[in-house]
């Protein structure tokens, strides 16, 4: 059984039992997460499509670990002006591990 949730302007397909790294929700470590933005939902007989959102159906996860996301550098320079300019930036992220799927 697998299911496509959106969260953070995201898609994820997801699966019971994987981790994954979303953008950063609100909660501590343990603490339990639904998501109800379920756009797709599948097991071993049908496949439900929403429009947009499946109805009744929920993906609970639960918080493994709130981290940083790797370093993005960003680099702007402007040809023959001697301008150039190197920043860079960490997303937060949150470690998800998918606990259950309902249909």
């Amino acid at each position: 059984m697998y299911a496509v949730i959106k969260t953070g302007a995201k898609q994820y397909r997801v699966t019971e039992g994987d981790v994954l790294s979303v953008e950063k929700l609100t909660g501590n470590k343990g603490d339990e997460v639904i998501f109800q933005e379920v756009l797709m939902v599948s097991d071993d007989k049908e496949i439900k499509v929403g429009k947009p959102y499946v109805k009744g159906a929920k993906v609970i996860g639960q918080i493994v670990a709130q981290k940083k996301g790797p370093k993005l550098l960003v680099y702007h320079m402007k040809r023959r002006k001697g301008f150039h300019k190197k920043t860079g930036h960490r997303q937060n992220l949150t470690s998800m591990k998918i606990t259950k799927i309902t249909m």
